[in-house]
């Protein structure tokens, strides 16, 4: 099947795919124990400035995506502050790196994969976490051995729509990093980039199939476990 889809698309185009790809696995893995840990503290906890963690999460979907890129350029660009810093003390530079990118889709993903997660820990009785806390389970322990069997569907369903999200963003990613041809061009930059030259709706119509039969999979796939994980709750 890869090489009929590389005698299909263009070279170009296939370098576009398969960054996007690397793009969506590196920044659904990267923020993926991070999102567990968010999820399970809006789930599960009672603490000062909660609402604001709360909105904190979800900020991205409400921002313009050329906003966050925005921020994401002056925070991490190599004259922000923490651009600055990463730069002189790890020699890590984000900005119009494939790097930049994966932190760009990671952020714009975030809510999506909280979400997901939040959704499945609230549906575990914790009358369960309970019960193992009271014969002697530490909470680390309560929560490998009892909460997380329990959500696992949850979770993967929450990082594939992380995935699907992070392949198909565009705004705070071309923002961050521009269109860089084989080095920050992922699957949306491309597709513009194609639209805007003449001749080019062709190759765009392919990459727009590859991005639409990807998002339905991913989709699909998502909500196929999400059931999972609510009649495995159902039957604890």
């Amino acid at each position: 099947m890869i090489d009929a889809l590389t005698g299909w698309l263009g070279p170009a185009e296939w370098q576009a795919v398969r960054l996007s790809l690397r793009v969506g696995v590196v920044a659904t893995l990267a923020s993926l124990p991070l999102g567990i840990l968010v999820a399970y503290a809006l789930a599960r906890w009672t603490f000062p400035g909660k609402q604001l963690l709360n909105g904190l999460v979800h900020l991205p979907l409400i921002l313009p995506p050329v906003v966050t890129g925005y921020l994401l350029l002056i925070g991490f660009g190599r004259r922000g502050a923490v651009g600055q810093w990463l730069e002189a003390w790890f020699g890590i530079v984000l900005s119009f790196r494939w790097t930049g990118a994966v932190l760009a889709a990671a952020i714009m993903a975030f809510p999506l994969m909280v979400r997901a997660i939040r959704l499945a820990i609230e549906a575990v009785d914790p009358r369960l976490e309970q019960a193992a806390a009271t014969l002697g389970a530490r909470p680390p322990m309560v929560f490998l051995t009892v909460t997380l069997p329990l959500i696992l569907p949850g979770v993967i369903a929450g990082a594939i729509l992380a995935f699907a999200k992070a392949i198909g963003e565009f705004g705070a990613t071309i923002t961050f990093v521009s269109n860089i041809p084989g080095q920050t061009q992922t699957v949306p930059s491309a597709i513009y980039a194609l639209l805007q030259a003449p001749g080019g709706e062709a190759a765009a119509s392919r990459l727009v199939m590859i991005a639409i039969a990807i998002a339905m999979t991913a989709l699909l796939l998502s909500e196929h476990l999400a059931r999972r994980a609510a009649r495995r709750v159902a039957g604890a």
